[in-house]
């Protein structure tokens, strides 16, 4: 990968890892539910400049609009709104990977291979090991919404690769029409309009910015270096980037935010690490023998 490029898969990760403190600071001004449908509703608005046409059938286009937009990220918001911890939040959320291995194998008849099995193993007694060293009551409630938007992610993975989708940037943006209007409508049953109403009326210049950053850089700009990345190199090669998503996101919740990682609870993210790398990456192959020139 050249140097250039290198830097910009770091990009992507630093965005998407910092979106999680940003998602903090949002859930200052506006409740969670309502804060996730602004999000995808600012994200859907470049569709006009992206074609008219879907990229993928609508029923895909649904399923992944309410799996990865409306689930996965109302469950990220709430749980983080419930009291889980920002830095926490950006690596348990990346459980998601576990989940879609385990329901490619029973969905899909896919084979996780030993390394992988080792790797759920690991990355599930790191989670364990989270919970039992958070507050009870809303913090720990608020980490099982967070696993439950992950299984969610899951499930959108598994239709992404029914979908065939054949650009990740095109396929965000459609997909962000799906979530505004039934996560508004929750909200409304939910949050109560008096609530909206103070919040939007309340909305500071940092709450726009917040909106705009989870809109056009996480979602637009984000997958967007994500889509060219692919374009020009194998998943394989960039996929591995995302494991440093977590790693920016604990560094900058530490730094901008003060939060505070234990020894255990360091210990614990090691081993979601090393279970995810053991999960995703791919094995690594045995050169092939040197091949001897048949004599004449």
């Amino acid at each position: 990968m050249r140097p250039l490029h290198l830097l910009l898969a770091l990009l992507v990760a630093a965005i998407w890892g910092f979106n999680f403190v940003v998602i903090r600071w949002g859930l200052d001004e506006l409740p969670p539910i309502l804060f996730t449908a602004l999000r995808f509703a600012v994200a859907a608005l470049p569709l006009p400049l992206l074609g008219l046409k879907p990229p993928v059938a609508w029923r895909y286009l649904l399923g992944i609009g309410m799996f990865l937009g409306a689930l996965q990220f109302g469950c990220l918001f709430v749980g983080m709104e419930m009291g889980m911890p920002a830095g926490l939040a950006s690596i348990v959320v990346q459980s998601q990977a576990l989940f879609t291995v385990a329901l490619s194998a029973l969905v899909l008849g896919e084979r996780p291979a030993a390394r992988q099995y080792l790797g759920m193993a690991l990355a599930a007694a790191g989670v364990l090991s989270i919970a039992a060293t958070l507050p009870g009551g809303g913090t720990v409630l608020g980490m099982a919404i967070v696993l439950t938007g992950s299984f969610c992610w899951a499930v959108a993975n598994l239709i992404m690769k029914k979908a065939q989708a054949p650009d990740m940037l095109r396929l965000m943006v459609w997909t962000s029409l799906v979530p505004p209007l039934p996560l508004l409508a929750l909200s409304l049953a939910m949050e109560g309009p008096g609530e909206i109403a103070s919040s939007l009326a309340g909305l500071s210049g940092r709450g726009v910015l917040v909106i705009l950053y989870n809109a056009a850089g996480a979602t637009i700009v984000g997958y967007g270096l994500w889509a060219w990345l692919l374009r020009h190199y194998s998943a394989s090669l960039v996929a591995p980037f995302s494991l440093l998503v977590p790693v920016f996101g604990m560094s900058s919740a530490a730094l901008f935010l003060g939060e505070t990682f234990t020894p255990v609870k360091l210990a614990a993210c090691g081993l979601i690490l090393a279970g995810l790398a053991l999960t995703v990456l791919p094995a690594r192959r045995r050169p092939a023998p040197l091949e001897v020139p048949a004599g004449e």
